[in-house]
């Protein structure tokens, strides 16, 4: 009897044994099957430059190809799952005249775009995700002739799953190349990170202080866009210290700025759980709505919290050169803002129209093309945990420093 429970157990044990030896490949399996979901796809820009975006779950090898008569970009992906909104219905705009996507055989996905005109690759890579940011898959096209179409029709650019935003790859080398002045002179960029010494800045709600989280982008910021060696670039602050504004734009003006970027994270009181997401902002005396005028007021109240007096400031002096100067450097800020928004919008999120104006004070350099940039709401618990992640850092930092480089290459081709 003992005989036969010994042999019982010991063909349980073996049963269990063998069922615990095949759990390994059957989960191999079965992640092996797993496929990436593709939750949301858009197109956006002009006939001059269109930005194809895709959202996934996860990073996915690619690969891209042009075809010829019609023109067409080809998208081929590993096996995904296209699980669109309810309402979903591809649209093309721009250099995209329309767009279709499915599976075409066991393993394989694709998205085909069909095009308006000819079109070169300008940049295209992947943003890992970050919080609650899916990973993006971004192209970006440019109207060619019909002839560097047909040279690039039929060729394969193959893009490895661990491409990163850094990473991006261009079609040519015009984005590799330094951007320079007629004089051969590299373009100066001031950043200022707002706030600083007494003036702390927004307070987010686990105590996040403003001026040290711009602190730190604009620090990072400024590595990365002289990391190329493209660029000049100064901080109004490389420490925590008080600067009044107007030392601020005396600073970017006395540097001969190119451009001039103010980072800042705003935070409000009526809304705070459910306002988030970054914004772009331009001069104008007349807010653009009742937020843009709150928060202008509320950064030019910087001066008097660091005890500033305002007695001998000079006029503002209106002579028609300088007019004519102040409205070409307005429409500058207003282009360098809107390609700042379109990278941001693959990068991060953003608020309900995000280009907004009003009166800053720290915007009034006559003849520097300036931006004032929200990173996000330090009174949302959600942008306050973000605006701390590397990831996040580095997604948002990356946008800028292309919409840099899209705005340099674009102001120089005018002259």
């Amino acid at each position: 009897m003992i005989s036969v429970i010994r042999f019982c157990a010991l063909g349980v044990f073996c049963m269990v044994l063998s069922l615990f030896c095949g759990l390994r490949p059957f989960s191999e399996a079965i992640a092996q099957t797993q496929v990436s979901v593709v939750s949301d796809a858009r197109v956006a820009g002009d006939m001059a430059r269109t930005r194809f975006i895709l959202d996934m779950d996860g990073e996915v090898g690619y690969s891209l190809s042009f075809l010829s008569r019609p023109y067409r970009l080809v998208i081929d992906l590993p096996s995904v799952k296209f699980v669109f909104p309810e309402e979903f219905a591809p649209r093309g705009r721009g250099l995209v005249k329309s767009w279709r996507y499915g599976a075409i055989s066991k393993g394989r996905s694709r998205v085909v775009l069909d095009l308006n005109a000819p079109v070169a690759l300008d940049k295209t890579f992947l943003l890992p995700g970050v919080q609650d940011q899916p990973t993006r898959l971004v192209i970006d096209l440019t109207e060619t002739s019909e002839e560097q179409f047909d040279e690039a029709a039929g060729s394969v650019k193959a893009h490895g799953s661990s491409v990163g935003v850094t990473a991006a790859i261009a079609s040519n080398d015009k984005a590799d190349r330094p951007v320079v002045d007629e004089k051969g002179h590299l373009p100066v960029i001031v950043i200022d990170p707002g706030h600083g010494g007494v003036d702390s800045g927004a307070v987010g709600t686990n105590g996040t202080l403003e001026k040290a989280i711009v602190l730190n982008f604009g620090r990072f910021l400024k590595e990365k866009l002289e990391k190329p060696g493209y660029y000049q670039v100064h901080l109004t602050r490389d420490e925590d210290r008080f600067i009044s504004l107007g030392k601020r734009t005396e600073f970017a003006r006395g540097k001969g700025a190119d451009l001039f970027i103010s980072i800042h994270a705003d935070s409000i009181t009526a809304g705070a759980e459910t306002t988030r997401g970054a914004s772009i902002y331009t001069l104008s005396e007349k807010a653009s709505d009742r937020m843009a005028a709150a928060l202008a007021q509320r950064e030019n109240y910087s001066d008097v919290i660091g005890g500033v007096d305002f007695s001998d400031e000079p006029e503002e002096v209106t002579d028609i050169l300088v007019e004519l100067t102040r409205r070409e450097t307005k429409n500058f800020s207003i282009h360098f803002a809107r390609l700042v928004v379109e990278e941001l919008k693959s990068a991060t999120t953003v608020i309900k129209n995000p280009l907004r104006s009003a009166g800053f004070q720290v915007l009034k350099s006559h003849d520097v093309p300036s931006v004032l940039i929200e990173l996000g709401f330090l009174s949302n618990n959600l942008d306050e945990k973000m605006l701390g992640s590397d990831e996040w850092r580095e997604r948002v930092s990356d946008g800028i420093v292309q919409a840099t480089n899209s705005f340099f290459r674009d102001r120089l081709a005018q002259k």
